[in-house]
């Protein structure tokens, strides 16, 4: 079961209801982010699922340097 019901499809930008894209048959995926709560208990297990304490995540991150170009 999706988090939310709007989806957006991964290759053609389409909105939809459904998992896969009506448009071009790919697959899609919730259009707006997860809920935020500051009291998580799942938190810390996303992080170590992502790494984010590796200098590798870190290093990927977008900055403003790359925005201006």
């Amino acid at each position: 079961m999706p988090r939310t019901r709007l989806q957006k499809c991964t290759v053609c930008g389409a909105y939809g209801l459904s998992e896969t894209c009506e448009e071009c048959g790919a697959q899609a995926q919730a259009a707006g982010p997860m809920r935020f709560s500051p009291e998580d208990a799942r938190a810390d297990l996303r992080r170590k699922l992502k790494q984010v304490e590796s200098k590798e995540w870190a290093s990927n991150l977008p900055s403003s340097e790359d925005e201006e170009e």
